[in-house]
């Protein structure tokens, strides 16, 4: 197998960006998450979603030259409006604000509207690592998930995050969809044309099917845990939790007011949230424990 340098895939993500008039700042705000997802094993949001930022930004749904700007705020607290910008770069002028915010104050709690799709939520709770805080990441999506006992998507795969530092670098990250996996797994699969496990996703019908192609055109993944009878109703809980913090918080669109799901007709206007918290002003030997 063919290995190519980190720096050329990085490239690559700039030059198609900057290519549909991205500036370069903005192009590498995109390259760096995207390459990270790759490197990180997360194939479902690295390279394979590069097409449709770049048809995000021709279609000028998503303004590839825009920055955020804050709306309201407080010593702790953020609402800022990402004016449709690359997720990317809301992402991170949020988490910047929220680890601002922590080290002045404890935590820093930044919520955003007209927001897009900003890969690995990891990707911004991971940046309070480098502060030794505590970060978590949060965002709604398009409505692709059906709730338990429905037929109909009404919620997104709704991601949360979580990074605790830890000594000598053995710090905790978890990264995960509140489905029972992010709808890039289901492409990957239907790609290979493979099947996709029992309790991904249902079919038209309500039911869980394998059939990879038939659950990416249906859009309706289960949530985490699966059926009712195998506790699926509790990833629907979590997912209404992340939609809260965001959509609901941020007053950006949410649940199934969001675009449907590679719908480049209008903006996605999403929701997100970003929290720093600096464990020195809790209990003394944090990191310690962690580890």
């Amino acid at each position: 197998m063919a290995r190519i340098p980190v720096s050329e895939v990085r490239r690559f993500c700039v030059d198609c960006m900057t290519a549909v008039g991205t500036p370069q700042a903005q192009a590498v705000s995109l390259a760096e998450v995207l390459v990270e997802a790759d490197h990180r094993g997360h194939f479902s949001h690295g390279i394979n979603r590069l097409e449709m930022y770049v048809r995000d930004v021709q279609t000028k749904t998503t303004d590839g030259s825009a920055v955020p700007k804050v709306l309201q705020e407080s010593a702790a607290t953020a609402w800022v409006d990402g004016n449709n910008a690359l997720g990317p770069v809301v992402g991170n002028f949020c988490m910047d604000i929220a680890i601002k915010k922590a080290r002045d104050c404890g935590v820093g709690w930044v919520v955003a509207k007209g927001s897009n799709h900003y890969g690995i939520a990891g990707w911004y709770s991971m940046k309070a690592l480098n502060h030794n805080m505590l970060g978590m990441s949060f965002t709604n999506t398009s409505p692709l998930m059906s709730p338990t006992r429905s037929k109909e998507s009404a919620l997104g795969t709704n991601p949360l995050s979580l990074a605790a530092p830890a000594k000598n670098g053995d710090s905790f990250v978890l990264d995960m969809a509140t489905t029972a996996v992010a709808v890039g797994k289901i492409e990957v699969q239907r790609r290979k044309n493979e099947p996709i496990p029992v309790g991904w996703a249902q079919g038209p019908d309500g039911r869980p099917t394998t059939d990879a192609d038939l659950a990416f055109k249906t859009s309706a993944l289960m949530p985490l845990g699966g059926e009712e009878r195998t506790s699926g109703y509790k990833g629907y809980g979590l997912a209404l939790l992340v939609e809260t913090f965001c959509g609901i918080l941020a007053g950006s669109d949410f649940g199934p007011n969001i675009r449907k799901w590679m719908d480049g007709t209008r903006p996605a206007n999403l929701g997100q949230c970003f929290v720093a918290i600096n464990p020195a002003c809790f209990a003394p030997g944090f990191e310690q424990r962690m580890s």
